[in-house]
C-alpha cells in the first residue's frame, strides 16, 4: 500500500468518511496467477514472476486498496509446513498440507516451530526481503503481518472433522494444541515486524471460526485471538467469511478493528451486530457475481448494496472474502466505475 492509501485506510478505520467510496480487495493466490497469466506453480516458486504479477495488480487499478498487498505465501501450506506438514504441490492446482496429527495423542509431543528456520517461513520471508526495493521503488510498503488464525492452522494439522470432534470430545488437549499453535503465531507475526520496520498492521485469515457455536467460540477462539490481536500495531485486520453470526459480536472486544466477512449477513446487519465498531470491507458475492457475472450484473450488485447501506462510515467495498479465481480486468472496472 501506499503512503496515502495507507493514510486513508487509517481515517477510514477512525471513522472518518469521504466523498468518494473506497474500494478493496484480498489478493493472493486464487486469483493473481490466472489474472496475469501464470500457473500457480510458477507464482510460487519464481519470485521474479510472483514480484511482477503483483506489481502488474497496482499497476492496472492505482486506486485500489490491495490487502495485505505483496502477500509472500504459499497458500494454506505455509503455517502448516512449520509443523512439519507434507505439502503437496500441483502444477495449476491450490497446493494441500497433508495432516500430521492422526491420532489425538499426538497433541501431547507436538513441538512448537522455530519461525526463523522451519518449513517454507524462510522462504516467504526471504522473498519480501529480497523484493522490498522493487515494492518501495512502486511507491508502496510492507503494511501487515500475515498469517492464518490458530483454528484454521489446527484444522489443517488434524482434519477439519477430527478438530471439531477433539473440541467436544477433547477439550484439554484442543486447548493444549492452540497453546502451541498461538505461541508459535505470537513468535511468526514479532519475526515479521522485526524485519520490516513499515509494519503496522497485521492480518489473520481463520474461517473455522465460522464453523462453532458461540460457546465453543468464547472458550477455543475468543482468548487465543484476542491474546494475538494484542500487538502494538494500528490495523488489526481479521478475514472470516465463513457464518460469522455466533463471533461478530465479539471482534471489537477481541481488539479487531477491520473485518473482511462472508455473505451471510449484509453489511447493514453487519454494522448493527457490531454496534459500527468495526470496519467492514465488502461484500459483494465473490464467486456468483465478480467472478461470474456480468460486467452490468457486477455493476447492478454494487450500486444496489450502497444504495442500501444506512450508514457508509467505516466501510470499504469489496467482495465477501478474497478475490476469488476467474475475476476479470473489466468486472473489476465495472465494479470501481460502479462505486464512483
Amino acid at each position: 500500500m501506499t503512503d496515502k492509501q495507507w493514510s486513508n485506510l487509517l481515517s477510514i478505520i477512525d471513522g472518518k468518511q469521504s466523498n468518494q467510496v473506497p474500494v478493496g480487495f484480498i489478493i493472493d493466490c486464487p486469483w493473481l496467477p490466472q489474472w496475469y497469466g501464470i500457473n500457480i506453480l510458477d507464482y510460487f516458486t519464481n519470485d521474479e514472476l510472483w514480484l511482477k504479477a503483483n506489481l502488474k495488480a497496482i499497476e492496472t487499478f492505482p486506486d485500489v486498496m490491495f490487502l495485505p498487498g505483496f502477500w509472500s505465501e504459499y497458500g494454506m501450506c505455509t503455517e502448516p509446513s512449520a509443523f512439519g506438514a507434507k505439502t503437496v504441490f500441483w502444477k495449476n492446482e491450490f497446493p494441500f498440507a497433508e495432516k500430521t496429527i492422526l491420532a489425538i495423542e499426538d497433541i501431547d509431543n507436538l513441538a512448537e516451530p522455530n519461525v526463523e528456520t522451519d518449513g517454507l517461513l524462510p522462504f516467504m520471508l526471504n522473498r519480501l526481503v529480497k523484493a522490498q526495493p522493487s515494492i518501495e521503488a512502486a511507491g508502496h510498503k510492507i503494511r501487515f503481518s500475515v498469517s492464518r488464525g490458530p483454528l484454521n492452522i489446527a484444522s489443517f494439522l488434524m482434519g477439519t472433522t477430527e478438530f471439531m470432534l477433539a473440541v467436544m470430545m477433547e477439550p484439554e488437549r484442543v486447548h493444549k494444541l492452540l497453546r502451541v499453535i498461538t505461541n508459535f503465531l505470537k513468535n511468526w507475526h514479532d519475526l515479521q515486524r522485526k524485519t520490516f520496520s513499515t509494519i503496522d498492521g497485521i492480518l489473520m485469515l481463520d474461517d473455522i471460526v465460522g464453523f462453532i457455536g458461540e460457546t465453543e467460540f468464547l472458550e477455543f477462539g475468543m482468548p487465543y485471538l484476542k491474546e494475538l490481536y494484542s500487538c502494538d500495531v494500528a490495523v488489526k485486520f481479521f478475514h472470516n467469511d465463513a457464518d460469522c453470526a455466533s463471533s461478530v459480536a465479539y471482534y471489537s472486544e477481541i481488539g479487531i478493528n477491520l473485518y473482511n466477512p462472508g455473505v451471510q449477513m449484509t453489511v447493514n446487519q453487519l454494522k448493527e451486530a457490531t454496534n459500527n465498531n468495526l470496519t467492514i470491507i465488502g461484500n459483494i458475492p465473490p464467486r456468483d457475481v465478480l467472478a461470474s457475472g456480468t460486467t452490468g450484473e457486477v455493476s447492478t450488485a454494487v450500486k444496489e448494496l450502497l444504495e442500501g447501506l444506512q450508514d457508509k462510515s467505516k466501510f470499504i467495498l469489496s467482495c465477501g472474502g478474497g478475490m476469488p479465481p476467474n475475476v476479470s480486468s473489466d468486472n473489476i472496472e465495472a465494479f470501481m466505475k460502479a462505486a464512483k
